[in-house]
């Protein structure tokens, strides 16, 4: 089990059981986290890109402590921003990952790391090309040369 903390301090427990995969799929349609590969994009990549997805899964997932303490979907969410959701999501790999590791299915646990590898490659290289992106050179092409030229003196504007 792996637990994360929410903004409004609450500790979280994420437990992933064959009775956990089967109520993320009654409640979230197309999210059977024993299928992470079906799909198009697969379950595995959507949980990975969809940030609104992941934290339904996970509440989903948590559904019976927010019971218990009494916390609405709708509260859940707006306690999960910034930290508060990368932690949900580290516990969240985490906890799957040893949950088919336990299954011996090493394959469904090596495609969530791939994934994740994926993610942070992909993430690294759209941060190097921003770095790399020329404001300038993009407002130059857009106005045309006369961009970076100084006005017109005013010997050269003919009178009217």
């Amino acid at each position: 089990m792996k637990t994360f903390n929410d903004n409004a301090g609450r500790t979280w427990t994420i437990s992933v059981t064959v009775d956990a995969v089967k109520r993320v799929e009654g409640l979230i349609k197309g999210a059977n986290l024993a299928n992470l590969t079906d799909g198009d994009p697969p379950l595995l990549t959507r949980l990975e890109t969809d940030v609104v997805l992941l934290c339904d899964v996970i509440f989903a997932l948590v559904k019976p402590q927010a019971e218990q303490l009494g916390v609405s979907d709708e509260e859940f969410g707006r306690a999960m921003g910034g930290d508060a959701i990368m932690a949900a999501h580290d516990a969240f790999w985490e906890e799957l990952t040893g949950f088919f590791r336990q299954l011996r299915r090493t394959d469904t646990a090596r495609a969530i790391e791939k994934q994740g590898a994926l993610v942070k490659a992909t993430v690294e290289a759209i941060e190097q090309r921003v770095e790399r992106f020329d404001t300038s050179a993009v407002i130059e092409k857009a106005l045309g040369s006369s961009a970076g030229s100084s006005p017109e003196s005013p010997a050269s504007i003919p009178d009217r």
